[in-house]
């Protein structure tokens, strides 16, 4: 995993980031990452190649907020998604990540192990879900 600072936006992250959201909104989230001290972005790197990237906004010194999770298509179903939760949660300390999803994604979550909550029809035909899991028992 490496820490993404630069205020050059690499291809490749560009690339993986337009599979989380719109094309047109990966350079304004891009500025975010690099220019607000609680979002961070994380590259998944494999044979020197680009294949992740997370992005988190951290809230409570131990929450996060998953803001972007992308994998190139080829490398899906290969745990580099699992492992870049386990490296945020050990590298940030949480006891808590959420996460926003469309129906496409929430079975990776609930496999994962998060709480998986239908927030209804949040746009015209897409219904989305909130993802919450817990690192640490609270009893």
């Amino acid at each position: 995993m490496k820490d993404i600072d630069s205020k050059m936006i690499d291809q490749s992250i560009q690339h993986l980031l337009s599979y989380a959201m719109s094309s047109n909104a990966v350079i304004q989230e891009y500025d975010k990452y690099i220019y607000l001290s609680n979002r961070k972005l994380y590259a998944f790197l494999s044979e020197n190649m680009t294949i992740g990237c997370i992005g988190i906004e951290i809230f409570e010194t131990s929450n996060c907020i998953i803001k972007h999770l992308a994998v190139l298509p080829t490398q899906r179903e290969m745990n580099v998604a699992t492992k870049m939760i386990d490296f945020i949660t050990e590298k940030h300390s949480l006891t808590q990540i959420s996460a926003e999803t469309d129906g496409e994604a929430v079975g990776f979550y609930e496999k994962y192990g998060f709480e998986i909550t239908s927030l209804g029809e949040k746009y015209p035909g897409v219904e989305r879900f909130l993802c919450i899991y817990k690192t640490i028992s609270n009893s």
